[in-house]
């Protein structure tokens, strides 16, 4: 056990360390590119590629209507603008000349430069999170079934296992984040970032909640209060100071770091200590969670344009959900056998 907790405090410092030197950006500052933006929204084009909506009137409004209605079906709902589109062509033409000077992609705006497929940003990643929503949902089903349906209940039709609510809970979320982060894949602006930011700090906070419930095994209600109402207060103000006050991601990657850490670390103490007969099951996730925690701090450029360490990390995560949600029901069978068995 002490070897195995070494190695996961190692990962944790590691990911400490790596942190603040991954944050950075570059790319906008590069004097080429912004000329070429600051070009591209006077003229309407990037070499010989122009766009319609990039061309004003003298009142400053765009030549013949609204520029979404000269876009293409597919790409009016993604509403690009001006601005956005220059960026992006800017970048695609500022990457081609790095990449012959044998210079390395650089990020642009806290992003890695991505090729669209019709209109969607970043493809991999939403069709990998789209799996993970899958995968959460058949998990959370299964387990609804398996409690409720094959398992047997209490007098008053409850559960006998004592976690049933807060696997639903946990569960509710777990989709809701996915679910937003491929909305935010698909398109990167203030509003789709918060909304993804939000929901994956709420996850994070009630997973911590849950890992130290199940845990420690606390089953008094004074205590579950106690271990809750901090870290609740903590994420709500958290996620109240990125939406009204300052979307300050390398913050958030901080708390969400070491929310991720200390959730680890909990999971991992108790695989140690437990004789639960699935307890493999979580140093698997455990280890596959380290990874991706580390996927997502140690950030390198797309494969190709499409594939970086995010969406790796997400595919990551399917089968983890998969064998995750595979201890939970076992969880609740080897509790509820425990309790039928004092019962008799």
């Amino acid at each position: 056990m002490a070897r195995r907790l070494r190695c996961i405090l190692f990962l944790a410092a590691l990911s400490t360390a790596l942190l603040p030197a991954l944050l950075a950006s570059s790319g906008d500052s590069d004097p080429v590119y912004r000329s070429c933006v600051e070009h591209c929204q006077k003229s309407g084009c990037v070499g010989e590629r122009c766009f319609q909506h990039c061309k004003f009137s003298s009142d400053g409004k765009p030549i013949d209507g609204p520029w979404y209605i000269e876009e293409p079906l597919y790409l009016r709902w993604k509403q690009w603008d001006c601005q956005t589109d220059c960026r992006y062509h800017c970048m695609l033409a500022r990457e081609e000349e790095r990449k012959k000077l044998g210079d390395k992609p650089v990020k642009y705006h806290g992003k890695w430069p991505f090729n669209r497929v019709y209109g969607i940003q970043e493809p991999v990643s939403i069709a990998l999170s789209a799996l993970n929503l899958a995968m959460q949902f058949q998990g959370w089903i299964s387990f609804f079934i398996l409690v409720y349906y094959k398992l047997p209940l209490r007098p008053n039709k409850k559960t006998y296992y004592e976690y049933t609510g807060m696997w639903h809970i946990w569960g509710i979320l777990s989709m809701n984040s996915w679910f937003w982060s491929a909305v935010f894949h698909s398109r990167d602006v203030e509003l789709t970032e918060k909304l993804d930011i939000s929901s994956a700090v709420a996850l994070l906070g009630f997973s911590l909640i849950l890992a130290i419930l199940r845990a420690f095994n606390v089953r008094d209600e004074a205590a579950r209060v106690m271990v809750c109402a901090p870290v609740i207060a903590f994420v709500t103000t958290h996620i109240l100071y990125l939406n009204f006050y300052k979307l300050d991601c390398g913050l958030n990657m901080k708390v969400c770091t070491a929310m991720g850490v200390l959730q680890l670390l909990t999971w991992a103490v108790w695989a140690g200590t437990t004789h639960h007969p699935s307890r493999w099951k979580l140093w698997v996730v455990v280890a596959g969670g380290s990874i991706t925690m580390l996927l997502e701090i140690y950030d390198f450029p797309p494969y190709r344009g499409f594939i970086d360490a995010h969406a790796i990390s997400n595919a990551i995560t399917i089968p983890l959900t998969y064998l995750w949600w595979s201890f939970v029901k076992d969880d609740a069978e080897f509790m509820t056998s425990a309790l039928l068995k004092k019962a008799k």
